[in-house]
């Protein structure tokens, strides 16, 4: 073989190698890859993801965990953590929180703080998104008189001031509570005050993309396969909304967690022994010099859960935007 044959096999060669590396380069990625790569290169929201998911696990495991720090449980009183005045111990290796008024562990508290707070937050949201997901996507398809009707009852909700509207409720059956003591102050309650209140919202922005998306050409190919408006709404509608569900949803968390703690700091929220972190900023308020890490921790505790929720939202939104750059 020639010199000069072998210098063509050589560069045809190299050619070819380009050419495959370019098609590689130029694979496309799925929507999930997309949003993945482009999550994970936003470093505040990754590590806000991490801390969330860490508070979870807390959460979940408050019982395990507050026995492998070796601390009492939440509601167990020990008198002989105060001092002679009644002014209860700071931070010590024993107690790293400090304790409260009556001798209850502060960081044991804390814990299980989480888990009412993740309760209210998450539990709650994806309640009120189910409905007003659902409600959405029967008015924006169906139109006409039912989606009169559905916005109408939705403006009506709007309409209420939340806040006035738990304390009105949660004062009410604080005592002995309503229905025959079917409502009762607590975790439950606000659970049902959140879904009353923040269907509307998923609601509004799920019923404007249902009104848009209703009219592509994708769902008349559907409609003239002989699909069903059920099928229709819930497989192929649907999908194309998950993106700003998951969004806003993100966002609506952290809102329902200062909710309970506004509740609780009021007093009308969760009531003791269960630990909540509004309840032990509420309780620490009026002796804040003397027992200020009663508040502090608590308090810190709050502002970086709502804080993480939120940068996390930022990143959810920044990530699935498909007028992004990728």
């Amino acid at each position: 073989m020639s010199a000069g044959t072998s210098g063509v096999l050589v560069e045809g060669a190299a050619t070819v190698d380009a050419v495959e590396l370019a098609a590689e380069e130029i694979t496309a990625r799925s929507p999930l890859q997309l949003f993945w790569r482009r999550f994970r290169a936003d470093r505040v929201a990754m590590a806000s993801a991490i801390f969330i998911v860490f508070l979870i696990l807390i959460a979940v495991l408050a019982p395990l965990v507050v026995k492998l720090l070796g601390l009492p449980a939440p509601s167990v009183q020990n008198p002989n953590l105060t001092d002679a005045f009644g002014t209860p111990l700071g931070p010590s290796s024993a107690h790293p929180f400090g304790v409260d008024p009556l001798g209850e562990d502060v960081l044991s508290r804390v814990i299980y703080g989480a888990r009412t707070s993740m309760e209210v937050g998450i539990i709650g949201t994806a309640m009120a998104t189910l409905v007003g997901v659902t409600l959405g996507l029967v008015a924006g398809y169906y139109r006409g008189w039912v989606d009169t009707g559905l916005s109408r009852f939705a403006d009506i909700v709007l309409s209420f001031p939340i806040l006035l509207l738990g304390l009105g409720i949660a004062a009410a059956c604080a005592v002995n509570g309503c229905l025959g003591g079917l409502i009762q102050a607590g975790v439950p309650t606000i659970l049902g005050i959140i879904v009353i209140s923040g269907w509307t919202y998923i609601f509004r922005i799920t019923r404007g993309q249902v009104l848009s998306l209703r009219e592509k050409e994708f769902v008349e190919a559907a409609r003239s396969l002989g699909a069903s408006n059920r099928r229709i709404m819930f497989r192929e509608i649907l999908p194309n909304l998950v993106a700003p569900i998951i969004v806003y949803a993100s966002l609506l968390i952290p809102t329902n967690i200062l909710f309970e703690a506004a509740l609780s700091f009021l007093g009308v929220g969760v009531k003791p022994p269960t630990a909540s972190w509004g309840q032990m900023i509420a309780d620490a308020s009026s002796n804040f010099v003397a027992v200020w890490w009663y508040m502090v921790f608590p308090g810190a505790a709050l502002l970086l859960t709502v804080l993480a929720f939120n940068l996390v939202g930022d990143g959810l939104q920044d990530a699935l935007n498909p007028k992004a750059d990728r």
